[in-house]
Parts: structure tokens; sequence; C-alpha cells
């Protein structure tokens, strides 16, 4: 199994990127991983803004060559691994606009004229794991979770995944928060995770 993670925090000092450390590490003790690729779209100063013009048109964003390498990453993944911070009921705009850019009409998914297009993403799997500074149900107390119907409905359905896990992590400021435990959750299911 081919797996890429995409980071999205821009502090190396925060438990996001504790979480990440700790994905890569069980992924890497795991015999049913082959290999591993982590995409930061931080560090890699990915441009969420989408433009467009007479000569930068939204039906050729699944051609464009300057997001030629993310899709092959993506093409190459059996599994995406995404790991953010939930700001606002959401993940941070840096995702968003990656989203935004890559799963684009022609790669991602194809309008068929119907209801619902066909989803050119089948066969991956996706697994979100996410933090918040409020409490862990707190989205779903109050919000409904559209945070995870938002990315399971509107986002990896519709491109055709339909393996989508969650892992949401909330009180992540108070020091009590028992991180620990936490990312030793994150590890072990990567360590043994097989699909």
């Amino acid at each position: 199994m081919n797996l890429l993670i995409i980071y999205t925090h821009p502090n190396h000092q925060s438990l996001n990127y504790a979480f990440l450390q700790k994905v890569i590490e069980g992924s890497s003790e795991n015999p049913h991983i082959e290999e591993i690729q982590v995409l930061d779209l931080y560090e890699e100063e990915f441009n969420p803004i989408l433009t467009f013009n007479k000569t930068k048109r939204r039906r050729d964003m699944y051609i464009d060559p300057q997001l030629e390498k993310y899709r092959e990453q993506i093409k190459w993944a059996d599994k995406i691994v995404f790991v953010y911070p939930i700001w606002w009921g959401r993940p941070p705009a840096m995702l968003l606009g990656f989203i935004d850019q890559m799963f684009a009409s022609g790669f991602a998914y194809k309008d068929k004229g119907g209801l619902f297009p066909e989803g050119l993403l089948k066969g991956r799997s996706v697994v979100c794991v996410s933090t918040m500074k409020g409490p862990t149900h707190y989205l779903l107390y109050w919000l409904y979770n559209v945070h995870q119907v938002l990315m399971k409905k509107a986002v990896f359905q519709y491109v055709g995944i339909r393996n989508v896990k969650f892992f949401e992590f909330g009180n992540m400021e108070n020091p009590n928060g028992k991180h620990a435990k936490k990312l030793n959750r994150i590890y072990q299911y990567f360590k043994k995770i097989q699909t």
C-alpha cells in the first residue's frame, strides 16, 4: 500500500506536527505499507488561491502543469492521510485551496450529465486526523459535525472515495488533555492498518 500524508499546519512545534510524526512512525513499522510520501503544504509554499483569467481557465485545471506533481502523488497513493487543525469549524484555507485545485473536473471526477458525476479517484481511502481547541464533541453538539459532512460527502464521496475515517481530537490547548494517549492511538492505528 502506498501512503500519501498531506500535512497542513504552519508550525512544526505544534501538536499537529506530533500527530504527523506518529502517522509516519506507525506507518513505517507497518508491513502492509510499502512506501510513504509526505506533502507539507506550508513547507511546499503551496498557493491555495484560485486564479482564472483568459489564459488560465477553470476547465483546464486538470492539466495545469504547476499541479502535475500533486496529481501524480494522488494517483500514486492507495491511502491519503490528511493531518490538519480544525479552525472555525473547518479545515485551514490552505487545505481547502489545495482541494479546490486538485479535485478538479477531468482529474478527480467527470461530469456525466446526470445528478452525480463519476468519481475518478475510486479505490482509494482517506484518513483525516484533526485537532481543535474546543472539546472533541463540540462540532457534533453545536454544528451537527459539518466538518465531517463537508469532507466525507461534499468532497471525498463526490470524487469516488467511499472509505473515509476521522480522528478528531479536542482540548488540544489544555496541558492536561491526555495528548500522549491520543498520539499513541494514532501510532497504533497506523502501525496495524491493512487497507
